[in-house]
Formats: structure tokens, C-alpha cells, sequence
């Protein structure tokens, strides 16, 4: 019996150890060890703290506010753009979290056996050329929906419409930029 007391606290000891040593693995070291990433003075630590998105200030978590902080789509110069430039077009799915955009079949009066679905997902919320992946398919059909014809479009439509959506992205942005100034 009193070996399996010494058994059972060597196995205790040996996986507390193990525990610790598990634990203290992960750790890198302390934060802010190098002097020379952060600045002396603690109101410039705290701001570049701050900016960088380490931190809370005590004020604003007592400020009487209802809900959480949410970005919505009139924030995102690239989500407004491809609303505004695909306006004319019945939309199917909107949804802003998933980042994507689909049309319904859109036919103009003119071609009414050819109509057009766009699909745009964003990738990124960066206005650049690669924040977009446009589809565009055609549907050709010879008698009304009956026997019709799927294409996905030439690439010149697509990189016209992105062209357009970034060069109204860009627009918006310096709008907004414009009222920050104004406001500060």
C-alpha cells in the first residue's frame, strides 16, 4: 500500500511537470522583451498598442452603447460600387458577410432569347483588381426557355465591369476621405 501512495504522487508530480512543461512550451517569450520595437514613453506605447489592435481603453468599454460595433456595407467602398454599377440588374443573392453578389437572368428588349447573369465575389475589401472574381454566363435560348444555351462570357465584358466597379470604388473612397477631413 505505501508503495502505491509513492507510485500514485510520482505519477502526480510527473504529470504536473509534464503539464507545466506542456504549458511554458508555447509561450515565446515576454511581450514587449525588445526594447528596441517598442518606444520609452508609455502614452506612445499605448497608442501603438492601440493602433495595432492590442488593448482596450477603459472609456470607450463605459460608454453607454447598445450592441456590438458592426462595419456595414455602406462602409465598403467596393460593395457600393458593384451595387451601384449592376443597379439595373434583379438581384437573386445578397449576402455582404459572405462577400458575394448574384444576379437573376437579366434579358434586354431588344435580344429577348439572350439574357445575362453576373456573379461577383469579393475577395478582399482592398480596392485593387484582384478583390474581385467576376463571372458573367449567357444564356441563349431559341424558343423562350426551351433549349437554351449556357456560355460563360469573353473576358473584355468582365474586366470592363470590374474596370467600372474599381474606377467607382476609388470615387467613393476619396468622397470619404474628403468628410473625414472635414469632420477631424
Amino acid at each position: 500500500m505505501n508503495f502505491k501512495l509513492k507510485l500514485t504522487s510520482l505519477l502526480e508530480k510527473a504529470l504536473f511537470l509534464l503539464f507545466l512543461v506542456f504549458l511554458l512550451s508555447g509561450c515565446k517569450g515576454l511581450p514587449g522583451a525588445d526594447a528596441r520595437k517598442y518606444p520609452d514613453d508609455p502614452k506612445l506605447r499605448v497608442k501603438k498598442n492601440l493602433d495595432e489592435g492590442r488593448g482596450f481603453r477603459i472609456n470607450d468599454t463605459l460608454k453607454s452603447s447598445k450592441g456590438g460595433v458592426f462595419e456595414f456595407a455602406s462602409s465598403n467602398e467596393l460593395w457600393r460600387a458593384s451595387l451601384d454599377v449592376i443597379d439595373f440588374m434583379p438581384l437573386t443573392s445578397v449576402n455582404y458577410s459572405g462577400g458575394i453578389i448574384i444576379t437573376d437572368w437579366y434579358s434586354n428588349k431588344k435580344k429577348q432569347n439572350e439574357s445575362i447573369k453576373i456573379t461577383i465575389r469579393f475577395l478582399t475589401n482592398e480596392i485593387r483588381s484582384d478583390a474581385l472574381e467576376i463571372k458573367i454566363f449567357t444564356r441563349n435560348c431559341r424558343d423562350n426557355v426551351v433549349n437554351c444555351e449556357l456560355i460563360k462570357s469573353n473576358e473584355t465584358i468582365v474586366s470592363e465591369l470590374r474596370k467600372e466597379i474599381l474606377k467607382k470604388a476609388t470615387i467613393y473612397k476619396k468622397k470619404n476621405k474628403k468628410k473625414t477631413k472635414k469632420k477631424n
